[in-house]
C-alpha cells in the first residue's frame, strides 16, 4: 500500500478491524485506580514427583504452601533456573508452585464499589492461579500479560489478607508457542526411571517462572476497560482517532483531552469513539530522525457514571504519539521520510535474574542503544516486557514486535491445534502493544520451516489475522528459507531475511559474502518488489581473542564480517534494503554452552 493511501486510510481500516474482547491496558494510577506491587520473595517448590502432578493430586493451592512440603524463597520478578544451586531445579520441566500472602488495604476489602483486579505480568509457560484455594484463572503463553478479578473474594469476609498461589508448567510441545518435543529415554541400563529430556529448535535457554511484575490494582465497578488509539497527519494537523470501551454500565458519559508535554489542552472530546485534531503538532520522530524525537501526548479519559451507588468516576491516561507508518514497494515511512532501521536483535537474559524483569538493567541497555546510535531493535524472539515498549516510546527507539513464534520447524507445528494458540496470541500481542508508537510492525515469526507444504497457509491466516486486528500496521516474519521454496514470504509486507555468510557455511571464506550476499538481495527483490531488511547477521567472537589476519572467532574476523556486509547494505540502501539488525545486541543463555553469545 502507497504512503499516502496507507496514512489516509489507516483510521478508517481500523475501525473495520476485529474487535477484541477485553481490554489489556496498563495498570496505571489515577485519581480513581490503584495499585499494589507484589514483587519480593514468594514461597516457591519444584513437584519433582515423576508425574509432576503431585501437587494437583495434594492439592497443594488448598493450604499454604509450607503446610505440604519444604519451600524456597524465590524472587519475582525472575526466572526460578539460575537463582539458586540445585542442579536439578536449574534445568527442571514440569509444573512449579508460587504463592504469596498479601495484605490488601481495607478500604479495597469493604467498598463494593471498588473491583479489585490481580494482573501477572508473565508466566512462563502454562499458569493456573487460585486465590484462597479458589481458582481464579488460567493461561497458556509465557510472555503475556493476564487478569483476574478477584473482587467478589477478597470482599466476602471479615479479612483483609489473601493467599496467591500461581502453578506454572514450562513444557513445550509441538503446539506451543515456541514449540518443543519431550523425548522419554526409556533404556535402563543408561537412564533412570521416567527419565526425559525437553528438546527445542531455538538456541536460547528455556528460562521459565514469572518474569514479570505481578501486582494488584483497583479501578471502580463501572470503569474504563480498553483505548484504542490511530495516528495520522494532514499537513500540519495530527489527527488522534480514539475509540474507548466502558464496562460495568450501559449508561455514562466520556470527556476526552489531549495535553502537550507541558500540560496544555490541545484538543478534546465527547463520547467513546471521535478523531481529535492538534494543530502544528509535534510528531512522534525515532530517535536520530529529528532533533526532538519521540514526542508524547498524553490522552486523559475522564468517565462518569450514575449508579444505584451513587455517581462513579475512572480516569485513565494513555501516552499518545502521533505518527504515521508507510510501505511501499522499496521504502519504509515514518511520517512520509524514509526510514532505514539502523539497530539489533535483542534478549532479555541476564545472569541470575534470567528472563526477570530488571530495571537498572533496562535502563543500561536502553543507555547503551542510544551511545551506539542505534534507532531500533527487534524483540527477537518473543514480546518483551510492557515497560520496555514504554521506554522505547519515549526514546524513539523503533520497535519491530515479535510474537513467540519461535522454532517452528515440524509438521504437526503447523496444523489447526498450533495455528488457533498462534492466532490467540498475536490477538493479545495486538492488544497489549496497539498503543505504542514506537511498534512499527508485527513479527508473527522467526525463523520456521517455511518451506513445507503447510506453511504457505498457515502464514497467509496469521498474517491476514494479525493485519484485521490492526490494519495501521504492515506485518512481516523473519526467514532463513530460501527466495524459491519460501511459501509465505508473498504474505508480509517486508522481507525480513536472517543470513551468516563466512559463518555457518563457507567457514572463514570472508571473500565470497559480498557476492553471495548481492545475489541473495537481488532474487528476493526482483521475486516480490518489497522492501527488504537484514534481520540478522554477524559472527560469534571470543572477547579478547586477536588474530590478524583474521580467523573465525577473533575480534577481528567479526569486524571483518561487518565490513563486507556493509559494503552491499550501504549500495543496497539506496535501491530497496531498509534496514539492517546485527546479531546480537548482548550476550544470552543458549542451551548448550559452547554455543553461548
Amino acid at each position: 500500500m502507497h504512503a499516502g493511501v496507507w496514512a489516509a486510510l489507516g483510521p478508517l481500516l481500523w475501525a473495520c478491524g476485529l474487535a477484541l474482547q477485553g481490554g489489556m491496558l496498563y495498570p496505571r494510577e489515577s485519581p480513581s485506580r490503584e495499585r499494589k506491587e507484589l514483587d519480593g520473595l514468594w514461597s516457591f517448590r519444584a513437584d519433582f514427583s515423576e508425574n509432576r502432578h503431585q501437587g494437583f493430586e495434594q492439592q497443594w493451592y488448598r493450604t499454604p504452601l509450607r503446610e505440604s512440603g519444604p519451600t524456597l524463597d524465590m524472587p519475582v520478578p525472575s526466572s526460578f533456573n539460575d537463582v539458586g544451586q540445585d542442579r536439578q531445579l536449574r534445568n527442571f520441566v514440569g509444573w512449579v508452585w508460587y504463592e504469596r500472602e498479601v495484605t490488601l488495604p481495607q478500604r479495597w476489602t469493604q467498598d463494593l464499589g471498588t473491583r479489585v483486579v490481580l494482573r501477572i505480568g508473565s508466566a512462563h509457560y502454562y499458569a493456573i492461579v487460585w486465590v484462597n484455594g479458589v481458582h481464579v484463572a488460567e493461561h497458556e503463553g509465557g510472555h503475556l500479560p493476564f487478569e483476574a478479578d478477584i473482587s467478589k473474594l477478597v470482599q466476602s469476609g471479615p479479612l483483609s489478607s489473601c493467599r496467591i498461589t500461581i502453578a506454572i508448567n514450562n513444557t513445550l510441545t509441538p503446539h506451543t508457542l515456541p514449540p518443543g518435543t519431550i523425548l522419554h529415554k526409556t533404556d535402563p541400563a543408561m537412564y533412570p526411571k521416567g527419565y526425559f529430556v525437553q528438546n527445542t529448535n531455538f538456541d536460547f535457554f528455556n528460562y521459565a517462572g514469572l518474569h514479570r511484575p505481578v501486582l494488584v490494582y483497583t479501578t471502580p465497578t463501572t470503569y474504563i476497560d480498553d483505548i484504542t488509539v490511530t495516528t495520522g497527519v494532514d499537513q500540519d494537523t495530527g489527527l488522534v482517532d480514539y475509540q474507548i470501551f466502558v464496562q460495568g454500565n450501559e449508561y455514562f458519559q466520556l470527556e476526552v483531552y489531549l495535553l502537550d508535554q507541558e500540560g496544555k489542552v490541545v484538543a478534546q472530546g465527547t463520547g467513546g469513539r471521535g478523531q481529535l485534531q492538534v494543530p502544528n503538532a509535534h510528531l512522534w520522530w525515532p530517535y536520530l530522525m529529528h532533533e526532538h524525537p519521540a514526542y508524547l501526548y498524553s490522552l486523559e479519559v475522564r468517565l462518569t457514571a450514575q449508579t444505584a451507588a451513587g455517581a462513579v468516576s475512572d480516569f485513565y491516561t494513555l501516552p499518545v504519539g502521533i505518527r504515521t507508518v508507510a510501505v511501499t514497494e522499496h521504502q519504509f515511512l515514518i511520517n512520509g521520510k524514509p526510514f532505514y532501521f539502523h539497530g539489533v536483535n535483542k534478549h532479555e537474559d541476564a545472569d541470575i535474574r534470567g528472563k526477570g524483569f530488571d530495571w537498572p538493567l533496562l535502563v543500561k541497555d536502553f543507555s547503551l542503544l542510544r551511545w551506539l546510535g542505534a534507532n531500533a531493535f527487534r524483540t527477537s524472539h518473543y514480546p518483551y516486557a510492557e515497560e520496555v515498549m514504554q521506554l522505547c516510546d519515549r526514546y524513539g527507539i523503533v520497535v519491530i514486535d515479535e510474537s513467540p513464534g519461535v522454532g517452528i520447524v515440524l509438521v504437526q507445528s503447523y496444523g489447526n491445534e498450533s495455528l488457533q494458540h498462534h492466532l490467540e496470541v498475536m490477538e493479545e500481542l495486538v492488544r497489549r502493544d496497539k498503543n505504542h508508537p514506537a511498534v512499527v510492525m508485527w513479527s508473527v515469526a522467526n525463523e520456521p520451516a517455511s518451506f513445507l507444504k503447510p506453511a504457505g497457509y498457515y502464514f497467509k491466516t496469521v498474517i491476514a489475522h494479525t493485519k484485521a486486528l490492526d490494519p495501521s500496521r504492515p506485518v512481516t516474519f523473519v526467514t532463513n528459507t530460501n527466495y524459491e521454496a519460501d511459501l509465505g514470504a508473498p504474505y508480509v509486507d517486508v522481507i525480513c531475511v536472517n543470513s551468516y555468510y563466512s559463518w555457518y557455511h563457507d567457514y572463514g571464506h570472508l571473500e565470497v559474502i559480498q557476492l553471495q550476499l548481492a545475489t541473495e538481495f537481488e532474487n528476493w527483490y526482483r521475486t516480490y518488489q518489497k522492501p527488504i531488511i537484514q534481520s540478522e547477521y554477524g559472527a560469534a567472537a571470543i572477547a579478547g581473542f586477536h588474530q590478524d589476519p583474521p580467523v573465525m572467532f577473533s575480534e577481528e574476523y567479526q569486524k571483518a564480517v561487518l565490513e563486507q556486509y556493509h559494503l552491499v547494505l550501504d549500495q543496497r540502501r539506496k535501491d530497496y534494503v531498509v534496514g539492517e539488525l546485527i546479531w546480537n545486541f548482548a550476550d544470552f543463555m543458549t542451551n548448550q554452552w559452547w554455543k553461548r553469545g
